[in-house]
């Protein structure tokens, strides 16, 4: 495995760029094995809540894996077998994780707060071989989750595997022969309708992870990364997983609730030196006393999975005096563009397409859109890093590809821009821009701008019904600590957006609200505040 190189120059990197693809790639025979062989390289530092600590090398949880892919192969689990893997931020979650790549099958990580139904929609429709998860999540399983056929319980539970009893038990298992099309993670995500689809990647876009790690993250030798995302999430592979452990760097992991004190707290304790926190938890951060915290190793924050609105990403930059960098991806297209330490960061911006990837602005139909017009941002084909497909919809992905003269696209469906300099500004998901009166509104200019008030913590921007306009911009508001609610602050807010954003964009429409709605991984849910407002208005006209 060849080292992939610090990048001090991007224009030259994307030119001279090379994916570097072997013939054949499995992650935990060709990177778990291969740092392994230093037996005192760290891999994990795991703590959780009631301050317990455990500690792991790459030679340890080399072992470990190899030994749960044993445990799997002696109950019939073979190459290309579905597992499901519902664990939370505990040493279990690398082991599984690693142990079902070493034989072929693959991980479907799940994030903690499903349902029953959920999960039951997830074993059917996966075919699922495998379930691994914890006392309390056998808890929440459905009843046909004993139609599968092997079940095994962190903690142990009636009918369930014990996970200590089998790993006592295994013999390591060999490394399977994993070619580089070879279906080798399974992850679902919600669309704009219907149910949950599987994006299936190949073994090819494991390999490819590494160039996130090293571009982005940049992780080398002496750093310690912290990600928060949940396990389920494919944030989880690109900043706990794939990305630290291709550059051989080790991971904090941390099970315990959201603290915004506690955070802080671990990242001085354990000296964190490159941090990725979603933007919800760094508006939460930047209200804390972050100065009372040595964080003086913290080199670099990154955040992904929702806008970071500028406003914030200066703050926590400001309290900590390292860079704070957003980054754009999807689970189709795995983490695509970045703000690097080699390239100047821009407001707002999600930064530069990562080497190897070539982006453009369409439309529709596939026509390129000039710098600065907004339309669907698109990922060139073929790329290591996009998906291998859709789990059980066979030519879904190829439905969603549209061609030009500069070849074939994948086309996102998030609204966005480049500007002259390349760099992308995402506008959200192209079904939330907001239509009034012709101009064509992206929620998250709005909601960047109410971010710049100091009295917003939180706060939503969505269309809202309009005889006059067809939509006018409503915000749903989430007040800092200690802010109350009332006509004049609204007043205040609509101002304050005219005053630093196109005075059409402002919202006309304020509601001050407890809280947002937002998926399992926090994610804004903004299509459940427009139909709630289109309910709400439907109602009222009437």
């Amino acid at each position: 495995m060849n080292p992939v190189p610090r990048m001090t120059d991007y224009a030259a990197t994307c030119r001279d760029f090379d994916w570097d693809l072997p013939e054949r790639f499995n992650f935990a025979a060709d990177v778990v094995d291969l740092w392994a062989r230093d037996a005192n390289r760290l891999a994990l530092v795991w703590c959780n809540a009631a301050g317990e600590e455990r500690r792991f090398t790459y030679a340890e949880m080399s072992t470990l894996a190899a030994r749960f892919a044993g445990v799997l192969a002696a109950a019939g689990v073979a190459k290309g077998d579905r597992v499901i893997v519902m664990l939370p931020r505990i040493p279990e979650w690398q082991v599984a994780m690693v142990g079902c790549l070493r034989i072929g099958a693959v991980p479907v990580p799940c994030v903690g707060m499903l349902t029953a139904r959920d999960l039951a929609y997830r074993l059917e429709h996966s075919g699922a071989r495998a379930v691994i998860t914890t006392t309390g999540g056998v808890a929440r399983m459905p009843r046909t989750v004993a139609a599968v056929d092997v079940r095994i319980a962190v903690g142990g539970a009636d009918g369930w595997i014990d996970w200590r009893d089998a790993m006592a038990a295994a013999e390591p298992a060999p490394a399977a022969v994993v070619e580089l099309e070879d279906p080798a993670i399974m992850y679902y995500t919600s669309g704009t309708s219907g149910k949950p689809k599987g994006v299936v990647h190949a073994s090819r876009a494991l390999f490819a992870w590494r160039y996130t790690g090293r571009y982005w993250l940049d992780l080398d030798d002496g750093d310690l990364m912290w990600c928060t995302a949940d396990t389920g999430w494919s944030k989880a592979g690109t900043s706990i997983l794939f990305g630290p452990w291709s550059a051989g760097v080790p991971v904090l992991f941390h099970d315990g609730p959201f603290d915004a004190h506690r955070r802080l707290d671990l990242l001085a304790r354990y000296g964190v030196t490159v941090f990725c926190a979603a933007a919800t938890e760094l508006r939460q951060l930047v209200f804390e006393d972050v100065g009372a915290h040595d964080l003086s190793r913290l080199r670099r924050t990154v955040s992904a999975g929702e806008t970071l609105n500028p406003e914030v990403a200066e703050r926590w930059s400001a309290l900590t005096g390292a860079p704070c960098h957003e980054g754009y991806g999807q689970t189709e297209s795995l983490m695509s563009v970045h703000t690097y330490p080699c390239t100047p960061a821009k407001a707002g911006s999600a930064g530069l397409p990562l080497p190897g990837y070539i982006v453009a602005i369409l439309d529709e139909t596939g026509r390129p859109l000039p710098a600065g017009e907004a339309g669907i941002l698109a990922i060139r084909m073929p790329n290591p890093n996009m998906l291998l497909g859709y789990w059980g919809e066979p030519g879904r992905v190829e439905r969603e590809l549209v061609a030009n003269d500069a070849g074939t696209w994948f086309l996102t469906g998030d609204a966005a821009h480049v500007d002259a300099d390349g760099y992308v500004f995402t506008h959200g998901r192209a079904d939330d821009i907001i239509n009034s009166a012709g101009y064509r509104i992206g929620p998250v200019e709005v909601e960047n701008a109410l971010m710049e008030h100091p009295a917003v913590r939180e706060c939503a921007a969505v269309g809202s019904p309009d005889p006059d306009r067809g939509e006018v911009v409503k915000a749903f508001v989430v007040l800092a600590p200690g802010r109350l609610g009332s006509e004049s602050l609204a007043r205040e807010l609509q101002e304050h957006c005219k005053a630093v954003t196109a005075p059409y964009k402002y919202p006309r429409r304020i509601a001050f609200v407890e809280d947002l709605p937002k998926n399992a991984a926090g994610k804004l849910l903004r299509a459940e505040l427009r139909a709630q407002e289109r309910t709400a208005r439907a109602a009222s006209s009437g």
